[in-house]
């Protein structure tokens, strides 16, 4: 039987009449030593190549179809002009400069191509599952459908790289450079993007149009003049990243930007969507929030206002501080403050209440605060001086019992409502 290292040794002339003659044949290289040859030119075409070193070799030219290489070593070996069409299984390509090399049907799953170039080559459809791709210069290249699942991407060069339906879940892009690529419609679920060093991932005018970030972390980031129309981003961490100029809107139309990328999903819908608008219309001028202490004695009162604003086609909500005031509490109230059109305080037997209205008060100029209170109780200490400061805090409104506040309430309201009105109407 044939070595193949004997006749592999007799030249490239001599090894590609001794594969022609047997085509079929799979040829076997198992551990060769074999860094530094000069191996221009061979047809290694369905040959197996397991734990071969060929660091530093000459590949130029060379064919590779069908070839398998696990676990080799290619580091800073020549492949210009190669036909790499190759599994590279767990093979450690570092250093390589791919330029010029034909890749068609290669597969990189698991293999190490740190510090590698791949600048400007089709890479369409390849597959890099689980390689270590740390510091590989990926620019210009298109990546169109390729798979970066769980692949190291860290300080990877993807500048202008052409990444439409890439697949990169899971994968680490620490630092990764992705200024002007297109990401349109790529898969970044659960990828991690973090800062580290002072330095930044940057998205600088790339595309991430219908783009899935969820659960990502894009924490110290750069997102300047990025493109996100229809971008996944729920539950993504953006911590001390740089907000500035994102595009909401397709390509083709008027451009609209925002700073924020939460902010800006909900602004693209507020925008195409008329039923939103319509419900956020109803919303802030049909919601009224009640703010009081009712306790079971004091819930006749709560139901006495509930019912006129309803029957003044209002939306009442409830916040009932039958607890003590916490920071929690206080973004809660601020939050449903924020949607109303104005708010009903009852100030009768406070606890939480003046710590509330102090905030939302100072707050929201624009939301009018009528005060109630039961006759015979006195208004909490510094309230006259908050109704001096603020006057969209309406004059305090005094009531005997449920059944008297059911009758006086209509007329009670109009001056709020009415105030709100022009509060809200531009001058």
């Amino acid at each position: 039987m044939t070595d193949p290292l004997e006749v592999l040794e007799r030249g490239a002339e001599e090894w590609n009449r001794w594969r022609a003659e047997n085509p079929g044949t799979r040829v076997p290289l198992g551990y060769a030593m074999l860094e530094g040859r000069d191996l221009r030119g061979y047809d290694f075409r369905n040959t197996g190549f397991l734990a071969v070193r060929l660091a530093g070799a000459d590949l130029s030219h060379c064919l590779f179809e069908n070839a398998r290489l696990q676990d080799c070593d290619l580091s800073g070996a020549k492949v210009e002009g190669a036909r790499l069409g190759a599994s590279f299984a767990r093979s450690r390509l570092d250093g390589i400069d791919f330029t010029g090399a034909d890749l068609r049907g290669a597969d990189f799953g698991y293999a190490s191509v740190v510090q590698s170039s791949f600048r400007n080559l089709d890479l369409a459809g390849m597959n890099f599952t689980d390689a270590e791709c740390w510091k590989a210069d990926f620019s210009g290249a298109t990546l169109t459908g390729a798979t970066f699942q769980r692949a190291k991407c860290a300080e990877a060069q993807f500048t202008g790289a052409r990444m439409a339906g890439a697949d990169f879940l899971s994968a680490v892009l620490h630092m990764a450079n992705l200024d002007d690529a297109d990401l349109t419609g790529a898969n970044l679920l659960t990828a991690q993007l973090i800062l580290a060093d002072a330095r930044r991932t940057n998205f600088t005018g790339a595309d991430l149009g219908m783009a899935n970030i969820v659960n990502s972390n894009l924490s110290g980031a750069t997102l300047v003049g990025t493109k996100i129309y229809g971008l996944a981003a729920w539950n993504v961490e953006l911590e001390g990243a740089t907000q500035d100029d994102l595009v909401i809107t397709r390509g083709g139309e008027s451009v609209i930007t925002c700073d924020d990328v939460e902010i800006a999903q909900f602004i693209h819908l507020l925008l195409e969507n008329a039923k939103v608008r319509k419900v956020i219309d109803n919303v802030t001028s049909k919601v009224v929030l009640i703010l009081g202490r009712f306790s079971e004695e004091r819930k006749a009162v709560l139901d006495a206002v509930r019912t006129a604003l309803r029957q003044l086609d209002k939306t009442p909500i409830l916040f009932d501080f039958d607890k003590p005031a916490s920071k929690d509490i206080i973004g809660t109230v601020e939050t449903l403050a924020r949607m109303a059109r104005f708010i009903i305080a009852d100030i009768t037997d406070p606890r939480s209440v003046p710590l509330e209205l102090a905030y939302v008060v100072r707050d929201l100029p624009n939301t009018p605060v009528l005060p109630l209170l039961l006759e015979g109780d006195t208004e909490f200490s510094m309230f006259d001086d908050l109704r001096r400061r603020h006057p969209w805090v309406l004059e305090t409104q005094r009531y005997r019992d449920a059944a008297s506040l059911t009758v006086a309430l209509p007329a009670l309201i109009a001056p709020a409502d009415a105030l709100a009105e022009k509060l809200r109407t531009p001058a």
